[in-house]
């Protein structure tokens, strides 16, 4: 009798584990679900900015707008400027590095030519 009074109580502990596990297993597949359809949603609406950000950025519309609603034009031949930027700063600037004086002259003395 003390036997099958221990199998019966295993039976239930083994009957109540499977419940839980299956409970669980139900749970988190809910949450996957979630989780996919959030990441499609955000794969969308990644997609929806990319191409707004390039019809934003479209140069004819940056120079139409420049010259409509801020009244810019092409400065004239003569006022144009040209700026050489020495090969280290550039170097840097494409690394992220903030650049000064001390970073160039450094950078020269290490070898950091592009």
């Amino acid at each position: 009798m003390a036997r099958a009074g221990i199998l019966l109580l295993l039976l239930i502990v083994c009957g109540l584990s499977l419940v839980t596990s299956r409970y669980q297993a139900r749970k988190l597949f809910v949450e996957l679900e979630r989780s996919r359809q959030q990441t499609q949603t955000y794969e969308v609406e990644y997609g929806r900015l990319q191409l707004e950000s390039s019809t934003w950025s479209v140069p004819a519309r940056i120079d139409r707008l420049a010259r409509g609603s801020l009244a810019m034009q092409l400065p004239e031949p003569g006022r144009i400027q040209v700026i050489e930027v020495p090969p280290t700063q550039i170097f840097l600037r494409e690394r992220g590095k903030e650049v000064t004086s001390q970073t160039a002259s450094q950078a020269t003395l290490q070898g950091a030519t592009p």
